[in-house]
């Protein structure tokens, strides 16, 4: 089992950035992937992008794509989720996740993870 801690939220202007980080309690190398998922109120928890550790190969939610990177620093143990372009309905809680089996399917079900974070608010006003 592993913590994780999200770091990086706030408050910022539509069109704005902001820069997320998670950082892990021990070693992510062995993880199988790690990802972003967030909730907006009344929603249900969707996945924003996902870092497969081996390969390096990355994935984005469609409503992201063009504007939010993901990265993963293994030796500082960290994840990181930088916003570019912010929209109002980017706003939500961000949660860190990671996997460490591997589980077939989708990387967007939040099934497939062991770990999450407490999260961190992220709120873009027009």
């Amino acid at each position: 089992q592993v913590q994780l801690v999200e770091s990086g939220g706030g408050s910022v202007q539509a069109g704005g950035s902001l820069r997320l980080s998670c950082t892990a309690s021990r070693d992510t190398s062995t993880s199988y992937s790690m990802a972003w998922f967030r909730q907006a109120p009344g929603k249900e928890r969707e996945g924003v992008a996902v870092f497969y550790t081996r390969g390096g190969s990355t994935f984005y939610a469609d409503s992201v794509k063009g504007r939010f990177t993901i990265s993963q620093d293994i030796a500082k143990n960290m994840l990181t989720l930088q916003m570019n372009f912010l929209k109002p309905e980017d706003t939500a809680i961000y949660y860190c996740a990671a996997a460490f089996t591997f589980r077939g399917g989708v990387w967007d079900h939040a099934s497939k993870y062991d770990d999450w974070g407490q999260g961190t608010q992220v709120t873009v006003s027009s």
